[in-house]
């Protein structure tokens, strides 16, 4: 259903160029999260796109540092075209003079149709998505409930594997040390918010298992390495869907945010980086990739198009939403904070 609606709509076909043969000069390298989520963008954009234009995809991956595209644009070495970032780290990237301000314009698409496009100039919101923990059930027949539960490690023994971030890590932190999820940015923003959140992973420092990159939490879980541990939504959706894998997710105080495709300042691909971002983007291509990952689309159009049997996965149901961090919040508040948190979260993983 959703690809005939791809196939009669032509996906913002007035942005694209016909397909011709391809030339050396007609790709473009986009870079994303790797692991399950990939290979979906992959499926659902990456390969139509190249089949819609001609416009071949070069893949990267990365684990959303904001240091490697400062470098690239400082050195004007750019070699990424497009930039799949999520929200905060858009927006610091954004306010750096790192990205391209977005033209709606010359994209051709409507930005009050996105959800999350006023926080930042230089973004286009694609998907949901965010951090969860997840455990094996045959392994944890009775998992983990709350957050509190990533810290108890009388009730739960074993590893955690947590990303290596301060987010959302200090947040966690704060709720499981009691502070209400509505309150956490509040405390967060103060001195002794962040000794105390510091002060809380303290206590299961030694039980933490680090990752950098998204198939990893996973393979924790498989080896039995890690008891539970935090993930992306799509990585665990994989391997429950595709794998009969019996892992479980707590949905308590999900990482939840806005994915955007941002343009690299300097990259010498502009206007096809304009035409995979008006492609993407576009109702047709993010109710596709629900197919694939059930994340949220954040083009509003694209709901109508999603297959009804996906809608209770949605990463954005009421549901999994419940207890969810403030995306807003957390977004404003990561913009001012992150280089002084995350020096003093690198110096906390040293001692």
């Amino acid at each position: 259903m959703i690809a005939s609606a791809m196939a009669a709509t032509g996906l913002a076909a007035s942005t694209l160029m016909p397909a011709r043969p391809a030339f050396a000069e007609d790709q473009l390298t986009v870079t994303s999260w790797g692991g399950p989520y990939q290979t979906n963008v992959r499926k659902a954009i990456f390969d139509p796109f190249t089949k819609a234009t001609a416009i071949k995809v070069i893949e990267n991956e990365y684990g959303g540092e904001v240091a490697k595209v400062r470098a690239m644009v400082k050195t004007k070495t750019v070699n990424w075209d497009v930039l799949d970032a999520e929200t905060g780290a858009g927006a610091q990237m954004c306010a750096e003079g790192l990205l391209e301000t977005i033209d709606w314009k010359k994209l051709g698409l409507d930005r009050t149709k996105f959800i999350s496009s006023e926080v930042h100039d230089c973004g286009v919101p694609t998907l949901a998505s965010g951090a969860i923990v997840a455990y094996d059930k045959d392994k944890l027949p009775n998992g983990p409930k709350t957050i509190a539960d990533l810290f108890d490690t009388k009730k739960f023994p074993g590893k955690r594997g947590m990303w290596r971030s301060p987010y959302p890590n200090l947040e966690w932190a704060l709720l499981a040390d009691g502070v209400p999820t509505k309150d956490v940015y509040k405390v967060l923003g103060t001195p002794e918010g962040v000794d105390r959140a510091f002060k809380k992973l303290d206590t299961i420092k030694k039980d933490i298992i680090w990752w950098t990159a998204g198939p990893q939490p996973r393979q924790l879980l498989d080896a039995g390495e890690a008891v539970m541990s935090a993930a992306w939504y799509s990585t665990i959706y994989d391997a429950v869907k595709n794998s009969g894998k019996h892992f479980a997710i707590m949905w308590d105080a999900q990482a939840f945010t806005w994915n955007n495709w941002v343009i690299p300042k300097g990259t010498p691909r502009l206007d096809e980086a304009y035409k995979f971002l008006a492609f993407a983007a576009s109702a047709q291509a993010q109710a596709e990739l629900t197919r694939y990952s059930p994340y949220g689309p954040a083009n509003k159009d694209a709901m109508a198009l999603v297959d009804p049997t996906i809608l209770p996965d949605l990463q954005t149901t009421p549901e999994h939403m419940a207890n969810a961090l403030d995306s807003e919040a957390g977004t404003t508040f990561w913009i001012e904070k992150d280089d002084e948190l995350r020096q003093r979260f690198n110096a906390w993983l040293t001692q």
